[in-house]
Order: C-alpha cells, then sequence, then structure tokens
C-alpha cells in the first residue's frame, strides 16, 4: 500500500520488481531453512549460488549451451555445492559455540566470492554485467502506470526471462513447502529443527537431514541468482549481494525467522518498496532507510516468544567462556609472579618503543591498530559479556566519528571533549536500535543492525543526502589538549591513542567486576535464571548495548581524527564484518582478546608484505583459525599461560588444591590429649 500511494511506477517496472521479489523470497527461505536446521543466519546463503550462477552462466554465453541445459547443469552444481559446504566446512564446527559458525559463514562467503570472481577468468573473459539471452521470443510491454491505484501512462518491456522467472521462482517455494509439509524427509528435517537432542536420541539422522537442507538452501541460492542474471545481469562481487541479502534477512525477521509463508510475502513487499523508492528519488539508497524504518516497525509490534526452542537455553548465543583466572596459590606461588611481571614490562616497553622502531607509516598504521582494538573492545562488551551480535558496529563507530570530527571541525571542540562527544553519539544510537531489537531473543539485534550499517553508509552518512558533518575532501586539523598540547605529529598522536586506550580497558575492566557486569553476564548465561533474581533481561542487555555503542563511538572518534577527515568508506557495512570476525578470532571471552584479533586481522594485512602470508587475513585464513581455535587466539594464549605456570610450579590449572590434614590430637590441649 505505501508503495502503491508514495511510489507510483510503471506497471511493466512492478512486474519486474514482483519477479525480483520472488527471488528474494528464495533467499530469505533458504535463510530460514539453514537458521532452522543449525540455529545461524548463514551469510553466505546469496553466495551459494555464485559459483554454480558462473558456471551457468559461462556455459550458456561462453561456450552456446542451450538455456535450459546450462540451468540444468547448474541446479546439480549447486546441489553438491550445498552438500559439499556442509559436509567440509560447516559440520567441522557442530560442537563449537553458535557465534563461531556464523563467523565461519562470513568466511564460506568470502571464498565463494572469490572462486565467482575467479570462474569466468578460466575462458579468459568477463561475466560483469553480462544477461543471459532469454532462450525464446516472448515480449510484453504495458503502456499504464499504477499510482495510487490509477492507471497512468507508462510503458516497460519484459521478455522471456521475465516469464520463466514469473514460473520457477512461485513453483520452487511451492516446492519447498510441499517438501517440508508432505515428504517423510521434510517431516524430519522440521522435527529435528525444534528438538535435534530429542531427534537424535530417537534415531533420526540430524547430521545427513542437515546436509539436505544446505543442498536444498543452495539450490534457491542459484536458481535465484540464475533467473535474476537474465533480468538485470550476472550478480557478481561480495557488494553484489548485500542489497538482496538485507531484503532476505529484514523479511527474515518480519517472519520471526521461521515462518515461511511470513517471510516470503515480506520479500516480495520489501522488493516492491525498494523498486519504487529506486524508481522516484533520485538516488536508489534511499530504499535503505526506509527499509530499516519497516524493519523496526515490524520488530516493535510482535510480541516476545514462549515457545520452547525460542526459549531453550541450548539457543544461547554466547560466543565463548571467559578467560579464567589463575587459581591464588599458583598467581603467588614461585616464579608465577615474577614471569608475569616481566611479561608485563616487555609489553609495556614494546608499546612505548615502538615511534622509534617503526618508520612513520607505521607509526600511523599502530595508532590504527589501537583505534581498532578498541573497537574490538565494544564487541567484547556486547557479544563476550552479553551474547547479542551486532553486525552494524562500524555504524555507530562511523556516528561517533562523524559527530567528533564535526564538533572539532566547525565548533573548535577540544578532542577530548569531542572523543566524549562521540562516545555519547554512539551510545545514543546503540539505544535507539536497541530498544526495538532487544525485546526479543535471537538474532534479531544482528540484522537490526546489518540494516542500520547500510542505512548509515548510504543515507545517514553519505553528503549526498546530509552536510552536517565534513566532506572526504575536507581535511582538519587536531586542535591541542585543553589549548595547550599539541598532537599534530604522528608519534604524540600515536601516544595519546594509547592513552586512550588504557582509559578504555581500565574503566570496562571496572564495569566487569561491579553489578552490571556480573548482571550482564548472568543474562548471557542464563536468563531464566537471572530473571528468577528480579533482573529485567532487556534492561541488562539494552546497558551493555549502550555501552557498547560509547566504546565505538569513542573508537570512532579516535579514528576519524588520526585521519583527519571524515570518508564513509571507512565505516562500511563490509568493515561490519571484518571487526566482528576480528573480535571473534581474538577471543570474546576477555578485553585482551580484541587486542589479538585487530592485530591478527588488521597486522597481517598492513605490516606484512608476503602474499603467501597475507592470505591468513582472507576468508581462507578466517576458517583455518576457527577450525583449529574455536575459541579464538584468547584461547591459544590461556593455554599457553597455563602450560608455563606448570613449568613454573610443577601444577596443573586445574588441579584441585589439597590441604594437608589436621592432626586432632597434635592440636588438642595437653589434658585432652591425655
Amino acid at each position: 500500500m505505501l508503495q502503491l500511494v508514495h511510489f507510483g511506477m510503471p506497471f511493466g517496472v512492478w512486474v519486474e520488481s514482483l519477479v525480483k521479489g520472488l527471488l528474494a523470497a528464495m533467499l530469505a527461505i533458504g535463510l530460514a531453512l539453514i537458521y532452522r536446521a543449525n540455529r545461524v543466519v548463514n551469510f553466505a546463503q546469496a553466495d551459494l549460488g555464485t559459483v554454480p550462477a558462473g558456471f551457468s552462466a559461462s556455459f550458456i554465453l561462453f561456450w552456446g549451451w542451450p538455456y535450459f541445459l546450462g540451468l540444468s547443469v547448474g541446479l546439480v552444481l549447486a546441489l553438491v555445492l550445498g552438500a559439499t559446504v556442509e559436509l567440509a566446512l560447516v559440520r567441522r564446527f557442530r560442537n563449537a559455540p553458535r557465534m563461531v559458525v556464523t563467523v565461519a559463514t562470513l568466511g564460506i562467503s568470502q571464498l565463494l566470492v572469490v572462486l565467482g570472481i575467479l570462474i569466468p577468468r578460466w575462458w579468459g573473459k568477463n561475466l560483469a554485467s553480462e544477461r543471459l539471452p532469454p532462450p525464446f521470443h516472448w515480449k510484453f510491454t504495458p503502456t499504464w502506470q499504477l499510482h495510487f491505484w490509477r492507471a497512468q501512462p507508462g510503458s516497460y518491456i519484459l521478455n522471456a526471462n521475465h516469464l520463466i522467472a514469473m514460473v520457477l521462482a512461485p513453483l520452487s517455494i511451492v516446492f519447498v513447502a510441499w517438501f517440508l509439509n508432505r515428504s517423510r524427509l521434510g517431516v524430519a528435517i522440521r522435527a529435528s529443527a525444534e528438538r535435534s537432542d530429542r531427534a537424535a536420541m530417537l534415531g533420526i539422522p540430524v547430521a545427513r537431514l542437515n546436509t539436505v537442507v544446505w543442498a536444498i538452501a543452495a539450490m534457491l541460492a542459484y536458481l535465484a541468482l540464475f533467473l535474476r542474471s537474465g533480468i538485470s545481469g550476472v550478480p557478481l562481487g561480495y557488494a553484489a549481494g548485500l542489497p538482496a541479502l538485507l531484503v532476505a534477512l529484514a523479511a527474515l525477521v518480519i517472519g520471526r525467522l521461521e515462518r515461511l509463508p511470513t517471510i516470503a510475502a515480506a520479500a516480495v513487499a520489501l522488493s516492491l518498496l525498494e523498486a519504487g523508492v529506486d524508481w522516484n528519488s533520485q538516488s536508489p539508497y534511499l530504499a535503505y532507510p526506509i527499509m530499516g524504518a519497516a524493519m523496526f516497525v515490524a520488530l516493535m509490534a510482535q510480541r516476545s516468544s514462549s515457545l520452547r526452542r525460542d526459549n531453550d537455553a541450548t539457543s544461547s548465543w554466547r560466543g565463548a567462556e571467559e578467560v579464567r583466572p589463575l587459581p591464588p596459590h599458583l598467581a603467588h606461588a614461585g616464579w608465577v609472579p615474577t614471569a608475569k611481571w616481566t611479561l608485563l614490562a616487555f609489553g609495556v616497553a614494546g608499546v612505548l618503543l615502538v615511534p622509534t622502531l617503526f618508520e612513520v607509516d607505521n607509526v600511523i598504521k599502530a595508532t590504527a591498530l589501537v583505534c581498532f582494538t578498541i573497537i574490538g573492545l565494544s564487541l567484547v562488551v556486547l557479544t563476550g559479556w552479553a551474547g547479542q551480535i551486532s553486525f552494524g558496529q562500524m555504524a555507530l563507530v562511523g556516528i561517533g566519528a562523524a559527530v567528533s570530527a564535526t564538533v572539532t571541525s566547525r565548533w573548535h571542540v577540544d578532542l577530548t571533549i569531542a572523543l566524549l562527544v562521540g562516545g555519547a553519539a554512539g551510545a545514543a544510537a546503540a539505544f535507539l536500535v536497541g530498544v526495538p531489537a532487544l525485546r526479543l531473543r535471537g538474532l534479531y539485534l544482528a540484522v537490526t543492525t546489518f540494516a542500520l550499517s547500510l542505512a548509515a553508509e548510504y543515507w545517514l552518512l553519505s553528503d549526498r543526502f546530509f552536510h552536517w558533518f565534513p566532506k572526504a575532501e575536507e581535511r582538519f586539523s587536531r586542535p591541542p589538549l585543553f589549548g595547550r598540547v599539541s598532537v599534530d605529529s604522528p608519534t604524540r598522536y600515536y601516544f595519546y591513542a594509547v592513552a586512550v586506550l588504557a582509559l578504555v580497558y581500565l574503566a570496562l575492566r571496572g564495569i566487569r567486576r561491579s553489578r552490571t557486569g556480573r548482571v550482564i553476564v548472568a543474562i548471557r548465561e542464563n536468563e531464566r535464571a537471572a530473571q528468577s533474581f528480579s533482573v529485567g533481561v532487556v534492561r541488562a542487555k539494552l546497558t551493555a548495548f549502550v555501552i557498547s555503542g560509547a566504546v565505538a563511538g569513542v573508537g570512532g572518534a579516535l579514528y576519524a581524527h588520526l585521519n583527519q577527515a571524515f570518508s564513509v568508506s571507512s565505516y562500511s557495512t563490509g568493515e561490519s564484518f571484518s571487526v566482528f570476525t576480528s573480535a571473534v578470532i581474538g577471543g570474546l571471552g576477555s578485553l585482551g582478546g580484541a587486542f589479538l584479533g585487530a592485530a591478527y586481522l588488521r597486522g597481517t594485512r598492513w605490516f606484512i608484505h608476503d602474499q603467501a602470508w597475507q592470505l591468513l587475513s582472507t576468508g581462507f585464513g578466517v576458517l583455518l583459525v576457527l577450525l583449529v581455535l574455536p575459541g579464538g587466539l584468547g584461547s591459544l594464549w590461556v593455554k599457553l599461560r597455563d602450560v608455563g605456570v606448570r613449568l613454573l610450579t610443577g601444577r596443573r590449572v586445574d588441579e584441585p588444591l589439597v590441604l594437608a590434614p589436621v592432626d586432632a590430637k597434635a592440636d588438642a590441649p595437653v589434658g585432652d590429649a591425655a
């Protein structure tokens, strides 16, 4: 209704948008199927169809295969690819926290995108923007426009590719519905999705059913991308799948992650809305905030679920256990304190000697590493402490950066105050987003922050729409601290950034040891038990998100003044995925994991120039680290610490302390002993 009233468009565009909505519904249903099976959001869903669609398009365009033969071969490849991904990669994480599995899907997505781009190069050609020719001649040119239920003149040409999509897309959706509701295999999939542990006890092959689900999801993704190739060109690259992924994820949220009819209808409605905005506005990016607003309204209208599968403790999004401290009898035993303070001294000396040991460009990179460490700390608070996921953290970082850059460049506010203002802006944005999303359990915050990230990148922080922040080409100077201490040089700003990091670390450490921190972690561990002690679950989660937003805003403000410019490209949606991956790789069990993750993911890009070693920062490297260390690099550090303590004391960390027995007769008075 909103699209027809405010965003009228030619009937041909309306039909094409309806077709694209059906294709987006296929992606959304694939997401829902995998969520049912594995309780994770598969961020590689759109990319599962990239590889088989690339092969099919190459067969048709470069080898001249018939249209339907290429379609059939690609369908087989999609089924094989989906099963292979589940067997070779996803199943390796069956005992890992679902937070880790979600990050693994991001790594899988990067691998599939690279493979999809490389496929046409085997023919020495490029598939970018290529359209599949229709297999037969058919054209339809409607000459009217729908606007507020009125027909107005307009024209648009539809061809056989639109007709085939209008037939195959609904048939695919109907087939999935029939398969889940009527076939024995589908009923078993639904049963295992309800309670996988109980289904396994009843003899249902849950692992095998997961393979079938991934194969079906890959088939849906392939059909969606292949049919779209004949309408708007072959979609290649990571950025090409983000808009479609937003529509699919928004529909997934509106459908409560599992209601397939609602998900399909929402995907079609959102696609129509996106097309109407695109047709009537000067920029297509205006559709992102409108879809985000629609998602917020849908979240506010939904009620908290009382279903067992939603409230089951096994559905916790806990990423990793917190690092256990050394027992007191070992922390003060022998050479352990000496080794601890020696390592700490070496670490502090290394930080202080960075400007002396490195060139100016590497000092600037080290300062950026400090900024991303602070951003990682914000995710440790949100994900490690509260068990919530944010895929739009760089949007909060960007908001803090834009606000702080504005107050220093235009209002000439002190830099330290600007950092506090940036933190306040990040906290306010987190509060506004968290109020509707944190009312419900599950992945609603993750999907909502993903929509926020796209809306901020293409609308809120874009100079096409707003001019309240400095443009990318406008450089601004760093004001002296308190009007006296200059931080203009890279060395001085590096030490200032290190000081800010130390203060943020100490503040978060204090919060973690306070009642607020204990309540946040208690909510993560067991919501029902925390509620029995009159703890407000939503309030605790919102507190964690606001603290996380404040820290992210401070990191963004620090990063903007490092660059002495504000560019929205530095706070893109891809960067949000990157910082989340960095936090999980570093380890969410301790604040120190933020530094380890930033050093691994950013350090391999910035400080290592060997191409072979730079593979560690790609999707391949992410999957490798998570396969070997599901708890992240922080878990490796804990293992090394425990080994060191054992070598120094001769006792294992997990070995219980056995007290010597007390001789009652020896301690008794002489008269009693007699």
